[in-house]
């Protein structure tokens, strides 16, 4: 009797299990590349389809604060900060602007009366062919006498006692007398005697020295002709020596009282002629280039209302005050009837030659630092920041040399306002291009980094 071993199958070879490994790797790829093809078209279209619906639906609606711009919401309620409810935004965009920092705002026509904005039309005008300041009223220096004494003695009589008097040329202010003017004029008489008596003989010609030094000594001390002649008639010395004025004006200083000794070195008095005057003004370092001597001038004064003075430049500073940064220009001005009086202030008028040129009112023109701006309404309550170039000022007036042109209309009040809400619009626009760009939701996108990693 045989038994037989049972029979086992025999394991597969290593050979074989390789080979059925990758065939089920292979297999998988195929599978996955297919459902890939077929999925991705989807995909795309659907990415499309939102896309397309993104940009169909309409914007949504954006809530401002009008008391702080910056407060801005996606739904209707009130400011956080002032508690007003929030107003709907025109959605908008700020268009950009050629200055920086500044962008062409919207404003509608209630709230332009609201903040009082007022509009001008740059127009053209004159410029540079007016100067206007402020004058006051000096003494011409070149018009003022110190009367004096040339021998010592005693006032005996005095004729103009007070100061502020008129005295005409020739008049007599005070009688001097003098022990040295009496001698002086019996030298001269015996002098006049010699001569007679050396008239026939060799000396002839001393006596006649003698005489002119003698007459030469009295001249000096302004003893006047009339005086020596009368001296020459008579023979008679006169005991007093009477000065007189040696201008037409008025006594500005009075020294002298009757009895008073005075010398050579004594100022009895101080005349001064204000038939012409001085007129004194500043000019800024920016309007001293229209200045020139000679300019014609025209004065007028609340004393005189009604009438003007004709005048000219006759003298410009050649330094200028550290003090006040300008430079003084002197005018003059002729005074019949003493109208104009030193000390006076009064309204002064250069008038120099002109041109043409485009002008706005000075309120239009905001200085931004670096540069001037001015806000043009383009029409349907826009305003656009435009920088401008800026020239000669005249009175209320400024010139406009590039940026703007005839006929356009600037802001001339309340563009102050204006100009904060577009320095608002142009920082917001900043921010939102800002948070808008591929960096920021790039950033945005990318996972926090775990703290573990495994």
């Amino acid at each position: 009797m045989s038994l037989e071993q049972p029979t086992f199958e025999h394991a597969a070879s290593p050979r074989t299990s390789r080979f059925r490994t990758l065939g089920l790797v292979a297999l998988g790829l195929v599978v996955g590349v297919g459902a890939t093809l077929l999925v991705r078209p989807g995909a795309r279209h659907d990415e499309h389809d939102h896309a397309t619906a993104t940009a169909s639906s309409p914007k949504k609606q954006m809530y401002q604060c009008p008391m702080h711009p910056q407060i801005i919401q996606d739904h209707a309620g009130t400011c956080p900060i002032c508690g007003m409810d929030l107003v709907p935004m025109d959605g908008q965009e700020s268009a950009p602007a050629d200055v920086e920092g500044h962008a062409t705002v919207k404003i509608d026509h209630e709230r332009q009366q609201l903040i009082g904005l007022r509009t001008e039309l740059v127009a053209e005008g004159p410029v540079g062919g007016e100067l206007r300041a402020l004058g006051r009223v000096a003494v011409d220096e070149t018009r003022v006498r110190k009367v004096n004494v040339k021998v010592e003695g005693f006032v005996e009589k005095l004729f103009v006692d007070y100061v502020g008097k008129p005295v005409a040329k020739g008049q007599p202010l005070f009688s001097l007398y003098s022990p040295e003017f009496v001698s002086a004029q019996r030298e001269y008489l015996l002098a006049m005697k010699t001569q007679q008596a050396l008239a026939g003989g060799t000396l002839k010609g001393s006596g006649t020295d003698l005489l002119e030094a003698a007459r030469q000594r009295l001249m000096l001390w302004d003893v006047p002709k009339d005086a020596l002649e009368r001296l020459e008639k008579t023979g008679e010395v006169q005991r007093a020596l009477i000065l007189r004025s040696p201008i037409s004006g008025i006594v500005t200083v009075k020294n002298v009282v009757e009895g008073a000794r005075i010398t050579p070195a004594d100022i009895p008095f101080e005349l001064t002629d204000l038939s012409r005057v001085w007129v004194q003004t500043d000019v800024y370092e920016t309007e001293l280039s229209r200045v020139k001597v000679g300019l014609p001038a025209e004065l007028t004064v609340q004393a005189a209302p009604g009438r003007t003075f004709k005048g000219r430049v006759a003298f410009v500073d050649p330094v200028m005050d550290p003090k006040t940064r300008t430079a003084k220009a002197r005018l003059e001005f002729p005074n019949p009837g003493g109208l104009l009086k030193p000390e006076m202030f009064g309204d002064v008028l250069l008038k120099g030659p002109g041109r043409k040129g485009l002008i706005v009112p000075l309120d239009a023109v905001l200085d931004a630092g670096t540069s001037k701006v001015v806000f043009v309404a383009l029409g349907d309550g826009k305003f656009e920041p435009r920088e401008v170039a800026t020239g000669t000022t005249v009175g209320e007036k400024v010139e406009i040399r590039s940026g703007l042109k005839a006929g356009e209309a600037v802001v001339v009040r309340a563009n102050f306002l204006v100009d904060s809400e577009s320095r608002l619009k142009a920082a917001l626009a900043h921010l939102s291009h800002k948070s808008a760009s591929p960096e920021s939701q790039v950033g945005a996108s990318q996972p926090a980094p775990s703290g573990h990693q495994h």
